[in-house]
């Protein structure tokens, strides 16, 4: 006869390969769920300013401001598996090789603006406060999925974060793009993000990247201006 400790690590066993076999077929069944995402991002204004791009930050730099409209439907990548989205914006370009210290071309990109989306069986776990959340949830009540989720309209909207560069210059950037990602976290099975093509119903994202654009000049405020000013009143004062 077994003894009770054996007995319990076979009911333990039985357990966590049971458990096992039900988040395979659960991961597995979500690959069959299509997915369309689609999205159109443009800019809307562009800076380029020198300082301090943030409280830490111990010298001055070049940095760029980069406003942008999106619209995105996001929908099709929630599923009763999704636990949430993060959804993010980069800003890509790459330095010729002539300005490299390696003699080749480097490929950048700076995140300026994300957000999570949660499902609506993961509100519980967003950062808002207690009456716009239990408006958030409200919503979703006698729903198996709101139709809203992942359905973005961002009208001239500012970037959580500046774009620099380690070398301090980023002005007169040729060939800058925006692009849209996203990043699926499910209930169970794996983190899964944009692709570049399409995996049986998983479609690639439509559109999803702005037209190519070009950092302005670094605004730098003229002397000649004032010298022109004060020799006219040297002028003026020499009549008087």
């Amino acid at each position: 006869m077994h003894n009770a400790v054996t007995r319990l690590q076979n009911v333990f066993g039985f357990f966590t390969t049971v458990a096992f076999a039900v988040a395979f077929i659960v991961a597995s069944v979500d690959f069959a769920l299509p997915r369309t995402p689609s999205a159109d991002i443009s800019t809307t204004n562009v800076q380029v300013v020198k300082g301090r791009p943030h409280y830490y930050s111990s010298r001055k730099e070049e940095y760029a401001i980069i406003k942008f409209s999106l619209d995105a439907d996001l929908s099709s990548l929630f599923t009763w598996n999704t636990k949430q989205i993060f959804v993010y914006v980069t800003a890509d370009w790459t330095t010729p090789a002539a300005f490299t210290k390696d003699g080749r071309p480097h490929n950048n990109s700076a995140v300026i603006w994300d957000s999570i989306i949660t499902s609506p069986s993961a509100d519980h776990l967003t950062n808002l406060g207690p009456v716009a959340l239990k408006k958030l949830i409200r919503s979703a009540e006698g729903k198996s999925l709101d139709p809203s989720r992942g359905i973005l309209s961002l009208k001239n909207q500012k970037p959580k974060y500046q774009i620099t560069h380690p070398s301090s210059k980023i002005a007169e950037t040729d060939d800058v793009t925006l692009r849209v990602h996203y990043n699926v976290q499910p209930w169970v099975g794996p983190l899964t993000w944009n692709q570049d093509r399409d995996f049986g119903v998983w479609k690639q994202m439509a559109k999803g990247i702005s037209n190519s654009f070009k950092l302005p000049a670094l605004k730098v405020k003229k002397g000649g201006d004032k010298a022109g000013s004060a020799d006219g009143k040297t002028k003026k004062a020499g009549k008087a």
